[in-house]
């Protein structure tokens, strides 16, 4: 039996606070999940991550698949041994490559080029299984149809089905498959873009196949935030209150606030240490372009309100410079910085909600990062 469920604390409104109880120990959210596509997060390693206080961190099933491959990683122990983590990790089953490369799919799976060789790979619901359970994640999500927006009814109409139907391979999968870690769980996730009535369908299918936890995956592909929350509001009713609800590559401050708002447990994105690597920085003011010369004499901190190693000993001058030069140094103390950043403003959203100020803390994120 999988141990994983949520506790709730506190809530207010739909917002709400508590733990994550998985087979490994548990995390507190709502939670921000950085990125680690290939095993580690770009330009920091898992030294860097627990000083900052990371509980979960992502890496890409599709991507460790090429390189080094499933096998060798559980060869080596398995993604934790592998990459040094005691934190909770979660693979992403490849199912956003759909969207993001060039691919064929059809209704038994997804034909790739390899973005290393061109070598040609085969995605299925089983093999994404399998490759997780070797890769040996906590949480491992199925296969899915991610569809770019805007789209027609009939593409999401398929994207929802095929979804559907994969979710139910991969669930059968999970359960009969003996070389996945004991306590691994399994993700669903919910498709239909921006279409309330399809977001629904997709969210009664993916629950009566009773999964760990669920994706909300197909949204920060191309819509307006409007027509993400709206498709977000359709969905979370719809999910059950003792399961983690993700939301899949959302990362910006107001995306964040509005979702938990919602419900939302917890979310991955690239973007916070993407935009570190060029210049843009996230502060408690707003975001602060580094490269602009103005900071080149600059002797303060990124962020004067900010409590991070590279806030509390280098200047922006010095920090401009190192970015502007090319010294890959750079990289990895602002991406420690726009972390930090991330981290502690779900740390303020699970205090407020328990606190029942939730509202505040989010009219506040509005008004410094626009609505």
């Amino acid at each position: 039996m999988n141990p994983l469920r949520v506790e709730v604390t506190a809530t207010d409104g739909s917002s709400r606070t508590g733990r994550v109880h998985t087979a490994r120990g548990s995390y507190p959210v709502p939670a921000f999940m950085p990125v680690g596509t290939r095993g580690a997060v770009k330009a920091l390693d898992s030294a860097d991550l627990e000083a900052l206080g990371a509980d979960v961190v992502l890496a890409n099933t599709y991507h460790l698949m090429l390189r080094p491959g499933a096998e060798t990683v559980a060869a080596l122990g398995g993604l934790h041994r592998f990459t040094g983590w005691g934190g909770h990790t979660l693979t992403d089953s490849g199912g956003y490559q759909v969207h993001s490369l060039t691919s064929t799919v059809d209704d038994d799976g997804v034909t790739f080029a390899s973005v290393y060789d061109g070598a040609i790979m085969r995605l299925t619901p089983e093999t994404a299984v399998e490759a997780q359970g070797l890769i040996g994640a906590d949480i491992q999500m199925v296969l899915d149809v991610c569809s770019t927006l805007p789209a027609t009814p009939q593409v999401l109409r398929t994207a929802v089905d095929r979804t559907a139907v994969w979710a139910g391979r991969a669930r059968r999968h999970h359960l009969r498959l003996e070389a996945r870690p004991e306590g691994q769980a399994l993700f669903g996730i919910v498709q239909g873009g921006t279409d309330a009535s399809l977001r629904e369908e997709s969210a009664t299918r993916t629950v009566a196949l009773d999964f760990d936890g669920y994706g909300i995956g197909g949204l920060s592909v191309g819509e307006t935030r409007p027509a993400m929350l709206d498709a977000l509001a359709a969905t979370l009713p719809h999910l059950p209150v003792d399961r983690p609800r993700y939301l899949m590559g959302v990362g910006d401050p107001v995306g964040l606030m509005e979702a938990v708002a919602l419900g939302v447990d917890q979310f991955d994105c690239v973007a916070p240490t993407r935009m570190a690597r060029h210049g843009a920085i996230l502060m408690s003011s707003g975001r602060l372009h580094l490269r602009n010369a103005v900071h080149a004499g600059d002797d303060g901190p990124l962020d004067p309100t900010c409590a991070c190693t590279t806030c509390a000993r280098w200047s922006r001058g010095y920090l401009r410079h190192l970015l502007v030069v090319g010294e890959p140094t750079a990289w990895r103390l602002l991406s420690i910085h726009n972390l930090a950043f991330v981290l502690g403003l779900m740390a303020q959203a699970r205090l407020a909600i328990a606190e029942g100020r939730f509202d505040a803390l989010r009219a506040q994120v509005a008004t410094v990062w626009g609505a």
